[in-house]
């Protein structure tokens, strides 16, 4: 099952979270059972990274968005360990500063973008401006509807630049979340991520499920798509995200560059320091 058909919102059609199930999965039982499908997954991320950061012609921008407690960051920690550090950066985008807030709302996320050979991750992202921003009337209506075309125009431009673009929506139940508030404190070791505002927000559920639905509508795109993620089941989101990624990044067909040594050269050198390590050799083995 190739999930980009299952999880995709299909550009230019009214999208509706209620007519998608948050607690969808396949045929496997649990995490123990999808597990090697997951590391499988995993490690196709991996050598198709490898082959990104040695190409430097493309780049790979993941866009992350949910509800308090969907699992961003758990997609973080469990899916993009797939990902080397070394060509990969993760910018979480919070409340912005005053600084940010005196620029235009792209501001503070166009330097986080990923250059070419590299992966960006956005926890949380420029959505958070027809989230937020419309959820708690930061901006009028008419300014943040515009923002739906500012920024298709953005991530056009990166597409064009060689960025492929892939966005993620973590789709739990109301009722999900509740139980991971709950888990968090009953786990001493996860009480840090217990904020009162988790509270506060869930009265405005409804309000931030009809954002979601106009900002999957309105910048599901051919060029940069959004895939809702059924993510009440945490392992069958991370199979999911991850299979996505991994045959996402082998359409790219990306190929290693040409070496820019004398590649016949270089192994004579390399054949004449293999026989002199081995006559030295066999001179110590005289010798002993």
């Amino acid at each position: 099952m190739d999930y980009r058909t299952l999880c995709l919102a299909p550009a230019g059609t009214a999208f509706r979270l209620d007519k998608r199930d948050p607690a969808a999965h396949n045929s496997f039982s649990g995490r123990a059972d999808a597990q090697p499908e997951i590391d499988a997954q995993l490690k196709r991320m991996g050598t198709f990274q490898e082959k990104l950061y040695a190409e430097k012609k493309r780049s790979l921008l993941i866009v992350l968005q949910g509800i308090d407690a969907a699992g961003k960051d758990g997609v973080c920690w469990h899916v993009l360990k797939g990902i080397g550090p070394q060509g990969c950066h993760v910018a979480a985008f919070k409340v912005p500063s005053e600084e940010e807030k005196a620029h235009d709302f792209l501001w503070r996320v166009h330097p986080h973008t990923p250059a070419l050979g590299t992966v960006a991750v956005f926890n949380r992202s420029h959505y958070e401006d027809v989230l937020v921003a419309r959820v708690h009337k930061l901006v009028p209506e008419a300014v943040w509807r515009q923002r739906y075309d500012v920024i298709n125009d953005f991530e056009r431009g990166l597409q064009l630049a060689g960025t492929t673009i892939l966005k993620f929506f973590l789709y739990i139940s109301k009722e999900e979340q509740l139980k991971r508030f709950a888990a968090r404190l009953d786990d001493p070791d996860r009480q840090w991520k217990i904020s009162a505002s988790d509270y506060t927000e869930r009265a405005y559920w409804d309000d931030y499920m009809a954002a979601y639905d106009d900002m999957i509508s309105h910048c599901s795109t051919p060029h940069a798509p959004w895939y809702v993620i059924p993510s009440n089941h945490k392992w069958f989101r991370d199979l999911a995200i991850s299979q996505i990624i991994a045959n996402t990044m082998d359409d790219m067909d990306m190929q290693p560059p040409q070496a820019t040594v004398d590649v016949v050269e270089i192994r004579k050198l390399y054949e004449a320091e293999v026989a002199k390590a081995a006559a030295d050799g066999e001179k110590a083995g005289k010798a002993g």
